[in-house]
């Protein structure tokens, strides 16, 4: 993953700037530990044992905790914040990736796809697997969007682009930033209701738990299609299987309440349901570009200039 994430060239300035001692398991705690005595900054990733007040005791030195992904939660703890030391992360490199693929979701979902894939490698008949619900063009058609985040705002460039109208639920979306992203602003209900495909990009925060509910899915027009590659933890998945066994909406999803997702789960089964592995970020530039922020990042500390991308404790109550 280290060599996923930083190019020859970002190492070599990463090394340029500091000594660099590499920890390969850095899931051990006590080998983690062990390599904190010294250290300064503290470069994290997937997997990355969480700092918590035990190890942040062997790290007398540590100013800067640097994530190479987007919340930190699961690697920081309140501890980190009380002592001082520095927090930032990469986040805001997933957007461009991740609203790529809710856009290549939406497009397939607006095409049923998904549905003539199935068909064909289920080997139904060629008249058959012809048939699917009435398609659509992205040109002129009504998309949500729930949470003007950093990937919802870069989906939203995306899909107006190629002629969609946006509408998008966001409670901290003002108006005059609305104006200026070209969408039009309403509540959840209104703007589910009224759109061919709702992409879902809010933060996974306590308040988010189960924001599309059973309730809300109903209110999805028959025909309309679910796109979410931000987290489960915003759509109760059991109503969500409820409603896609009627057949009346379609779903593409690349994040569950169970990862891996079991072989055996009703979810792959069904003809109406697009589905990856949680790998809508995982691309080469934005794995690079994760990497490129984090040396930025560093930089910018190292040399006494402001972070771009530095979290508070508000950090923690986001859900992973």
């Amino acid at each position: 993953m280290r060599e996923q994430l930083f190019t020859a060239g970002e190492w070599r300035r990463l090394g340029e700037l500091a000594e660099v001692a590499v920890v390969d398991r850095h899931s051990e705690p006590a080998v983690l530990g062990a390599a904190l005595g010294d250290a300064d900054v503290l470069v994290t990733g997937w997997g990355s044992a969480r700092l918590d007040a035990g190890l942040l005791g062997a790290a007398p030195r540590l100013r800067l905790v640097a994530h190479t992904g987007g919340a930190v939660s699961p690697y920081v703890c309140a501890a980190v914040f009380d002592r001082g030391v520095r927090v930032t992360q990469a986040g805001a490199a997933m957007a461009r990736p991740v609203a790529e693929v809710a856009l290549a979701f939406t497009l397939a979902l607006l095409h049923r796809v998904h549905r003539f894939d199935h068909a064909l490698h289920a080997g139904a008949p060629w008249a058959e697997a012809g048939e699917a619900p009435e398609r659509h063009q992205i040109l002129g058609c009504p998309v949500g969007v729930i949470g003007a985040s950093r990937t919802g705002r870069a989906y939203i460039a995306l899909a107006r682009a190629l002629g969609a109208e946006v509408t998008v639920a966001d409670p901290y979306l003002g108006a005059a930033e609305a104006r200026a992203l070209g969408v039009r602003l309403a509540g959840l209900d209104d703007m589910l209701a009224g759109s061919r495909i709702t992409a879902v990009h809010a933060p996974a925060l306590p308040e988010t738990r189960h924001l599309l509910s059973a309730r809300e899915l109903a209110l999805m027009p028959d025909g309309a299609g679910l796109v979410n590659t931000a987290r489960s933890w915003l759509v109760d998945e059991a109503a969500l299987l409820a409603e896609l066994r009627t057949g009346r909406i379609d779903a593409a999803l690349d994040v569950y309440d169970a990862e891996p997702l079991p072989v055996a789960h009703p979810l792959r089964a069904l003809p109406n349901v697009l589905l990856t592995p949680h790998q809508a970020a995982a691309t080469v530039e934005g794995r690079h570009a994760l990497g490129a922020s984090t040396v930025a990042e560093i930089t910018r500390f190292l040399t006494g200039r402001p972070l771009h991308h530095g979290v508070g404790r508000e950090a923690l109550d986001r859900v992973e």
